[in-house]
């Protein structure tokens, strides 16, 4: 059985974090972790109207590594030189998919034990909530066209 999890590496903005929610219940995410302190402050906005975080865990971790469910391989998603192009990346079953802040990038100390690092080619800078739609229609759409 197929498992998607969602890393968000110190998010800032509750709109983009309620949004994230959202995707996550559209596309069957089982559970969303997140790093740092910025969202905590910020959290008092409601902005999951879908009321998805009583579906889908939304879970405050130390770090992203301890929270990597077993089984899953963890999948850097950023804007780096080596990066596989979303086009020619075959999704594994159990991905833990890991994000960055919107105002920065993911550090090495993320990507290094990170299996695969993957971006969206894009002329321009898509915002956290966007990119983790993408990926996860992508992953969607390539399961629909993959004969079994």
């Amino acid at each position: 059985m197929s498992q998607v999890t969602i890393g968000l590496v110190n998010p800032k903005s509750p709109e983009n974090v309620g949004a994230v929610l959202r995707a996550a219940g559209c596309y069957g995410a089982d559970a969303v972790f997140y790093s740092g302190v910025r969202f905590e402050l910020a959290q008092r906005f409601v902005t999951d109207t879908k009321q998805m975080v009583q579906q889908i865990p939304l879970v405050g971790v130390d770090t992203l590594a301890a929270a990597l469910p077993e089984g899953a391989v963890p999948v850097a998603v950023d804007l780096i030189e080596g990066a596989i192009p979303l086009p020619d990346y075959q999704h594994p079953e159990n991905a833990f998919y890991i994000f960055g802040p919107e105002d920065g990038t993911l550090g090495s100390d993320i990507t290094q034990w990170c299996r695969d690092v993957i971006y969206v080619p894009t002329r321009g800078c898509m915002n956290l909530a966007a990119s983790v739609n993408v990926i996860l229609y992508d992953r969607l759409a390539k399961a629909f066209s993959t004969p079994n």
